[in-house]
């Protein structure tokens, strides 16, 4: 899954781009809000991690724009700032969830995974139903009773086909989730990623919609 961090102090980045990694997100971090906005633009993240006070365009005007601009990615903001009236203006122009500094990591990771998985329509950890689903905290893929801790890369691309069961993801839309800036990405790493999980799960957990991409559906049973 693909995380932007927009957040100027280098320490505190820092911190954030390792903790994250280390999670196994694919992370890109900007330090001024004008670039986080064009980053925001430009790529369909998964989450956003938003500083309030930011060099040039402030967190809350960045966040006001984003929405503004039809953007609904899931925004969780991380501030110094204990003040009411600022996490009350936040949320009401579309936060996710908000988040005082200093935090601490797990309760960090654990809010991350509650944004999206309210994101998706789920109450629960896992995103699916009772045939096909995928763990957030686990990270594990069921499917028809066979369950398997899956990769980085591999739970990322059942991450974006179940947060919207039944839209078609091209080859460039899945990459763009699952790879950051700077990296190499081989013309065949989709395929290779999507043989690894059919290979554990079977051929139609993940269908081609020839000319088009791959889906994934809840409306039926994967057959193994």
């Amino acid at each position: 899954m693909r995380v932007l961090i927009v957040e100027d102090d280098l320490q505190i980045g820092q911190s954030l781009l390792r903790a994250l990694q280390d999670a196994e997100y694919s992370v890109d971090w900007v330090r001024d809000g004008n670039a986080g906005s064009a980053a925001i633009a430009a790529v369909e993240y998964t989450l956003v991690l938003l500083d309030l006070g930011l060099p040039g365009m402030g967190g809350i005007e960045l966040l006001k724009a984003a929405r503004e601009k039809g953007s609904k990615v899931p925004i969780l903001i991380l501030t110094a700032r204990d003040d009411l009236d600022a996490r009350v203006q936040g949320l009401d122009f579309g936060a996710d969830d908000y988040v005082l500094k200093p935090f601490h990591l797990p309760e960090l990771l654990a809010r991350i995974r509650a944004v999206l998985r309210r994101r998706a329509g789920f109450a629960s950890s896992r995103l699916g139903n009772d045939t096909l689903n995928l763990d957030l905290d686990k990270r594990t893929l069921c499917c028809n009773g066979v369950s398997s801790v899956l990769s980085a890369r591999e739970f990322a691309l059942m991450f974006a086909f179940l947060e919207r069961p039944g839209t078609i993801l091209s080859r460039d839309q899945l990459e763009g989730k699952l790879y950051g800036w700077g990296k190499e990405v081989e013309s065949n790493a989709v395929d290779v990623l999507i043989h690894g999980v059919r290979k554990k799960f079977g051929q139609s957990v993940i269908r081609n919609v020839r000319g088009l991409g791959w889906t994934v559906t809840l409306g039926e049973s994967p057959e193994g």
